[in-house]
């Protein structure tokens, strides 16, 4: 094969590259603009007018977040670091029906259920799955591993349910690594799926 052929044949390729490159581009710019509007919209029915919300967004430029250890000493990135363009997380069920949205702060989460729906704090699975399954297997790991000092007591995982009579308005999350976040966006979004079948039956 002459040397022109093979000129043609990487080029060729590299133009292949692009278009799927470009192909995926396409698809995560409409995905942005989609959460993007969504968060809008919740923010300008809460009375936000758009220049507050552009002030809310603005972080110092000398903010730093606290590193943690893993039991192998290894460095835990935080979620803020990790995940910038992404810190508000849009959660829908099987049919896109929005179920809530996750907050990303440093290394918190801030869990706002949709306010049309009335979510229970007793409905099921919400305390014998996501409480005592998850969230507390999460806190009895972080115990552990402060009680073998592979982990200081202020970096342990930790969670508030803020309610208002039995509704659930906020479930706050501290010190979440991007490995939870993973497990709690799964866990959340599949608890309130199902918390949404039992209030429409």
């Amino acid at each position: 094969m002459s040397v022109d052929s093979e000129k043609m044949k990487a080029l060729v390729a590299f133009k292949e590259k692009l278009e799927k490159r470009l192909g995926e581009l396409d698809i995560e710019t409409k995905e942005v603009t989609m959460t993007l509007d969504t968060v809008n919209s919740i923010l300008l029915e809460k009375g936000f007018k758009r220049g507050d919300i552009k002030e809310v967004a603005q972080v110092p430029k000398d903010f730093a977040v606290p590193e943690q250890k893993t039991m192998a000493g290894q460095e835990k990135v935080p979620i803020a670091q990790e995940q910038e363009s992404e810190s508000v997380i849009p959660l829908k069920g099987l049919n896109e029906e929005p179920l809530a949205i996750i907050y990303v702060e440093k290394d918190e989460l801030h869990v706002l259920p949709d306010e049309s729906k009335s979510f229970n704090v007793k409905t099921p699975p919400f305390s014998n799955f996501l409480v005592e399954r998850i969230l507390a297997r999460m806190q009895e790991k972080d115990s552990e591993l402060v009680r073998l000092g592979h982990l200081t007591p202020d970096k342990m995982f930790a969670y508030n349910i803020i309610c208002e009579g039995d509704l659930i308005r906020e479930i706050m999350f501290k010190n979440v690594d991007q490995e939870r976040l993973r497990e709690l966006k799964s866990s959340i979004r599949w608890t309130f799926e199902k918390m949404y079948e039992k209030m429409k039956s």
